[in-house]
């Protein structure tokens, strides 16, 4: 093997030992570490273990008519990241296409010519290496968008409840799952500039000066670029670059008005406003849910917020949807 090329933790399930064996020697023999097991229970729960870079299975182990391991490996969040390719002596158009169709990333004919499937290994293991980085990136920045709540005043739960008000909020709405997903993320990183401004700054007692204030409002734009290096990312830097944008276009970082403003971040700056309200902070006192709502609708009335986005969100407090994730205090009116 290439000394350039890595060793690939590679996972054969295969009916005929025979000829999974011939599939481990030969991916052996390029200098990867393959593992060979004997039925779909098998694989699924090796996998969990080994978190393998790539399995190879037979169409026979997967199912003929109903590729059920296709949609078991998928559906598994321990697994679903794996790229799955499936083998068989058969080259059948229908097949393939059912296969691919049922989940499997690749098709396989066998015998394989060797070069080919080598190189259709690598290039998905490669994909697969390229989204667990990104993923170990994500979570790291998640855990540290949490330790800016511990930083910035917030109570502790800040991020946790504002990932849940917002996707409540998007919900009630009608928002897809892809705006739900990037709804929940974003609660979690809308503040995540705030760990580029000095903690003295952050605790520094009564008003602050003119730069002081700005030096904060930079947070936005800090973390905006902070996930514009990440990929998987990407869905949600409208929302850490503009929940502090107002309908009017009194708000920060861009002055942007009405429609202009992303309306992900229009959710996240209610939802973040209304926690600021409703939950206890080093500046202030915590407040009722119903004073929450009251507030907003105020900003309704100065122009900061969409009038149907709050008259929404008070439909969700009102029906007790936050229940269970509001701070004790917020129940009483």
């Amino acid at each position: 093997m290439n000394e350039t090329q890595p060793r690939l933790s590679i996972l054969i399930a295969h009916h005929d030992a025979a000829v999974g064996g011939r599939l481990c020697s030969l991916l052996f023999e390029a200098g990867h570490a393959p593992q060979l097991v004997g039925n779909r229970d098998a694989a699924l729960e090796r996998a969990r273990l080994l978190n393998p870079d790539v399995l190879l299975v037979s169409l026979d182990v997967a199912g003929r008519d109903d590729f059920a391991l296709c949609r078991d490996w998928h559906a598994d969040r321990q697994t679903r990241l794996t790229p799955l390719v499936l083998v068989s002596e058969s080259a059948d158009r229908e097949r393939r296409l059912k296969a691919l169709e049922a989940g499997a990333d690749d098709f396989v004919t066998l015998p394989a010519d060797r070069a080919e499937l080598l190189a259709r290994v690598r290039s998905l293991a490669r994909i697969k290496r390229h989204v667990d980085e990104m993923d170990s990136a994500s979570a790291i920045i998640s855990t540290l968008a949490v330790m800016v709540e511990t930083r910035d005043g917030h109570s502790e739960g800040h991020c946790h409840r504002m990932a849940h008000y917002a996707t409540a909020l998007g919900r009630a709405i009608g928002l897809g799952e892809s705006d739900l997903q990037s709804l929940y993320r974003g609660g979690f990183l809308h503040d995540i500039g705030m760990m580029a401004i000095p903690d003295s700054l952050l605790r520094t007692p009564g008003p602050l000066r003119p730069e002081d204030y700005e030096l904060i409002r930079s947070h936005t734009v800090v973390g905006d670029e902070l996930c514009g290096r990440l990929r998987s990312l990407q869905a949600i830097r409208p929302i850490v670059r503009s929940h502090h944008e107002r309908q009017d276009g009194s708000g920060y970082p861009d002055g942007l008005k009405g429609e202009e403003v992303p309306l992900l971040a229009q959710i996240i700056g209610i939802v973040d406003a209304f926690d600021a309200i409703t939950s206890k902070r080093a500046y202030s006192q915590q407040q009722p849910a119903a004073i929450g709502v009251t507030v907003l609708q105020r900003q309704v009335e100065l122009g900061w917020r969409r009038a149907d986005l709050v008259a929404a969100f008070s439909d969700v407090v009102e029906q007790g949807k936050l229940d269970g994730l509001l701070l004790e205090t917020t129940h009483a009116s």
